[in-house]
């Protein structure tokens, strides 16, 4: 393998998802959310030691991400897992661990 190879680009996104996944707030934020359950920063704010602010921050790193879907009603963002990203990330991983094992 030739290291100076580029990074693929799907790689890159995969990358952006691991960096989010990597701080401890942003961990216990995800581990807020039930199954299919929509949350918004006032709701995540009131069960967390961190202030709305850095909850928002939080929440903005997730959702750029990809980690997290988001959806404004009126004046609130609703913030949801997004199943499909982490689990296509996830497969990308171990078909990757699958072909060079």
């Amino acid at each position: 393998m030739n290291y100076t190879q580029a990074i693929p680009p799907e790689w890159a996104a995969m990358s952006r998802i691991f960096m989010a996944l990597g701080d401890e707030h942003r961990q216990r934020i995800l581990l807020l959310f039930e199954p299919g359950e929509r949350l918004n920063v006032g709701q995540i704010a009131d069960v967390s030691t961190l202030a709305r602010s850095t909850v928002s921050h939080h929440l903005k790193v997730l959702h750029e991400s990809g980690v997290l879907a988001s959806e404004k009603i009126g004046r609130e963002i609703w913030f949801w897992i997004d199943r499909a990203v982490l689990e296509s990330t996830f497969t990308n991983v171990l078909d990757y661990l699958k072909e060079n094992t």
